[in-house]
């Protein structure tokens, strides 16, 4: 299981406080859009090259997280 506090942090002063990868600008959001573009995980890692698999393990897994968190407070 991917420990999501390790690999994702939220800081105001960084991209206006969107969930970032620990230590870059890189948000979930970008990830998340890299993938559904169709790029691979190894693509993002060639490309972004302080993005590791576990970073976007992590991303994919908050962003689970926050789904069923709004689904609970929605219901």
């Amino acid at each position: 299981m991917i420990e999501i506090h390790k690999h994702i942090e939220i800081n105001s002063s960084v991209r206006f406080g969107k969930p970032c990868i620990t230590g870059t600008r890189i948000t979930v959001d970008d990830i998340l859009k890299w993938l559904s573009s169709g790029m691979s995980f190894e693509d993002i890692e060639k490309d972004f090259p302080l993005i590791q698999k576990e970073h976007i393990l992590a991303a994919l897994s908050f962003a689970a997280n926050r789904e069923e968190s709004i689904r609970l407070i929605l219901a």
